[in-house]
């Protein structure tokens, strides 16, 4: 098997479990198969979950810029142009980057330190290029 197929079946086990982990935590214990409790008529109830916290521009920026670093280095050809991919251009400017120094680093040190580089890479180059905020707040908009 090779890297990029390990890749994905580990990716793939990781949602999965995500998946279960969420559906489990939905049971409120209402009806049958429910709580202990439901079964003798009391009422189980929990305080409601807070909404999670949106992703900041610089957090998507390395979930979409990361996935695609991989995916580029396992020999993934994206389909269509950066739009298609789901980047800004802010984001593919960060990508070719990436993509380019890992590529470097898996021919000199190997596949794990070219992974590890797309992590450090993409987080500093994310939170660099996302400081000012995202598209609608920048040094462009002073």
């Amino acid at each position: 098997m090779g890297r990029g197929e390990a890749l994905r079946r580990g990716r793939a086990a990781l949602t999965l479990l995500a998946a279960v982990v969420v559906v489990g935590c939905g049971n409120s214990g209402d009806g049958p198969g429910g709580s202990p409790g439901a079964a003798r008529g009391a009422s189980v109830s929990s305080p409601p979950s807070p909404s999670p916290r949106p992703l900041s521009g610089a957090e998507l920026c390395v979930s979409a810029v990361g996935y695609w670093a991989r995916e580029m280095l396992d020999g993934g050809e994206p389909y269509g142009d950066y739009q298609s991919m789901g980047l800004s251009n802010r984001q593919y400017d960060i990508l070719r980057e990436v993509v380019d120094a890992a590529r470097a680093r898996e021919r000199d040190q190997g596949a794990p330190a070219a992974d590890e580089s797309i992590d450090r890479q993409v987080r500093r180059a994310c939170a660099e290029r996302y400081r000012d905020g995202g598209p609608s707040v920048g040094p462009w908009q002073r």
